[in-house]
């Protein structure tokens, strides 16, 4: 018999809705960047190509396999929840997913800043759930991820607890991560290529560390001076580029 699997089950089914549960899985794909809320009136305008179920766990996302576990994180507020990849659907290449209505509200998504994270579970990668959920879906989904060990958390004290409930709007402050490297005269290649190629000019170069130069365009103050920008840089294909809040 798996008791690794059993006891996994058994967690999910028992754990108090106040506990934190920290789950290893491992990590090979992540992106942080601004989603878009699956709504009929985009599937009409043909901006999506596929129906997401308002009430389901469901996420587009053009990089993944169709029924891969994700984990999705409101960077804003911290909140997350497993959902998993749909039907491989097109949508805005300025997203780096569609979610449904049932995700946006679970993590308290700000609809004038939906900014996430998504992050691929496998074996190995290790993140900290924000409550144990009690939803079918998200069970079904758990219950198929290769667990290797799972466990209970507080990791707030009962008098430093933050009302998660407000969704707090800070500065809007964004730049557009094309790419890290390892060696500044690479990121200044690319650096010179894109100005070159693309006419854009207000790309820069950020040392990181000795070893790691990061060329991005920004910061942004508005979505829609994002989205300006982000446009701009499509001809290069780029697999991952990342939107990053200041």
């Amino acid at each position: 018999m798996n008791y690794r699997f059993l006891f996994f089950f058994i967690f999910l089914s028992c754990a108090p809705i106040e506990n934190k549960n920290i789950v290893i899985f491992d990590k090979s794909y992540t992106n942080a960047g601004f989603t878009l809320v699956y709504n009929e009136t985009e599937y009409e305008k043909k901006n999506v190509t596929k129906k997401i179920n308002e009430g389901s766990l469901v996420i587009f996302q053009k990089n993944l396999k169709k029924k891969t576990s994700v984990k999705i994180t409101n960077i804003l507020n911290n909140k997350s929840i497993i959902a998993v990849v749909g039907e491989n659907s097109k949508y805005p290449s300025f997203y780096n997913s569609v979610i449904s209505k049932k995700i946006a509200d679970e993590i308290d998504l700000n609809p004038s800043e939906p900014y996430i994270e998504i992050l691929e579970i496998n074996e190995n990668t290790i993140f900290v759930a924000g409550k144990a959920k009690t939803f079918d879906e998200e069970k079904k989904v758990a219950e198929k991820a290769p667990v290797l060990e799972i466990g209970i958390k507080n990791l707030i004290p009962e008098d430093n607890k933050i009302d998660q409930k407000s969704n707090k709007i800070e500065k809007f402050s964004y730049v557009i991560k094309i790419a890290d490297f390892y060696y500044f005269e690479s990121a200044n290649l690319l650096k010179k290529r894109i100005k070159k190629e693309l006419n854009v000019n207000e790309v820069k170069i950020n040392e990181l560390s000795k070893t790691k130069f990061r060329v991005y365009l920004g910061p942004y103050d508005s979505l829609k001076k994002i989205k300006k920008g982000f446009d701009k840089i499509l001809e290069l294909n780029f697999e991952n580029i990342e939107i990053i809040k200041l």
